[in-house]
């Protein structure tokens, strides 16, 4: 036996909820719930997304038709941008662009835990916008593509995972250890 005194300052038997290394059944319950609802309301706000994006970026534009040219090199969208007399202009143009990319570096990582990482959510929201610019460019009419459009909404991807994206992937798909206890 030991004396009381000692007792309190010797390690406690671990309860055998923490001795198998899993975490107790409510709590796992929890967990997983949180982690669906998490991605649902993201999987909401990425439909929400599309229908924006699709909006914003496929829909005719006859009355600028005459003023619309394709740009393969990369900063010349930017420097018209910067050049225009009003500032509101290029603030619009280069503001909306980085704000378009914001949502992917949010929500995908949420959405696709294995594209978590910020070279896999750069890549592909580089090739979505891509392809949105190539749509764009070939089917809409007062619209072209713009390699200076993929630039900024990848940089506005990067805003976002860098703010707030890699935090909530991080919470609702835990890395490492953690996966495999929290696995029943």
């Amino acid at each position: 036996m030991v004396p009381g005194a000692l007792r309190s300052l010797l390690p406690s038997r671990p309860r055998p909820e923490e001795d198998s290394g899993r975490k107790p059944a409510p709590r796992r319950l929890l967990a997983a719930g949180g982690r669906a609802l998490a991605m649902v309301c993201a999987f909401v706000m990425m439909v929400a997304f599309a229908v924006v994006l699709a909006r914003l970026t496929l829909e005719p534009s006859p009355a600028s038709e005459a003023l619309t040219h394709s740009n393969l090199r990369p900063g010349r969208s930017l420097r018209a941008y910067l050049d225009q007399p009003a500032l509101r202009d290029a603030v619009k143009q280069v503001g909306g662009n980085l704000l378009l990319g914001v949502p992917f570096g949010v929500l995908v990582p949420v959405l696709a835990p294995r594209a978590r990482g910020i070279v896999r959510v750069l890549l592909l929201t580089a090739f979505v916008m891509l392809l949105v610019e190539l749509a764009q460019g070939s089917m809409v009419t007062g619209r072209a593509f713009d390699i200076d459009d993929v630039i900024l909404n990848t940089t506005g991807a990067l805003a976002g995972y860098l703010l707030l994206g890699r935090r909530l992937g991080r919470a609702v798909h835990a890395r490492g250890r953690h996966d495999r206890r929290d696995t029943p």
